[in-house]
């Protein structure tokens, strides 16, 4: 078994692609709505006007007590309809959303291409592949289930529950977590 992985995400969410282009772009606030996987996330360079070049450099996690550095570029941009990214880092590889809209659904994909670089990953990757896929499926289900929430609060719905904190002790960068922005 090699340490390249291959994953396709598929949620269904109540609202429009608008809507979850909006939040999906706005890397800006990853950190705040999904803080159980994004932990630091700094803008390097802004892009154009569809984000087309935008570069970001992150500090991630799962469920497993490890972390990630990594940064992206936007490759390609189909805005509200989704963009392309190339991953560098801790990981290499190319992810794309995937928005569509059926009636009141916005379906949303995501297919994830990567190669683990960071050496931890590398090396267990032959033993511990599953467990690793695992961590991935965990952390996109936090995502899901996190922008159902962001939904809510971004169309002024009250009394909308934080988004679950991050597993295992992690090391803040400095960046605002959600329970200090809300």
């Amino acid at each position: 078994m090699s340490a390249d992985y291959h994953f396709v995400t598929s949620w269904n969410v109540q609202g429009t692609i608008e809507e979850v282009a909006d939040i999906l772009e706005d890397v800006d606030a990853l950190a705040i709505w999904w803080p159980s996987v994004y932990l630091d996330v700094r803008i390097l360079k802004p892009g154009d006007e569809k984000g087309l070049g935008k570069v970001v450099s992150l500090f991630t996690k799962g469920w497993l007590p490890y972390t990630l550095r990594w940064s992206f570029e936007v490759i390609e941009s189909h805005c509200p309809h989704g963009f392309k990214i190339r991953a560098s880092g801790d990981f290499d590889g190319i992810g794309e959303w995937k928005l569509t809209q059926r009636g009141d659904i916005a379906g949303v994909i995501y297919d994830w291409r990567i190669r683990a670089d960071k050496p931890l990953l590398k090396v267990l990757s032959p033993i511990l592949k599953p467990l690793f896929g695992a961590n991935h499926h965990w952390a996109m289900n936090e995502g899901f289930k996190n922008l159902q929430l962001e939904l809510r609060r971004r169309r002024g719905e009250e009394n909308v529950p934080l988004p679950s904190s991050p597993t295992w002790p992690h090391r803040s960068q400095g960046t605002k977590t959600n329970r200090q922005a809300v």
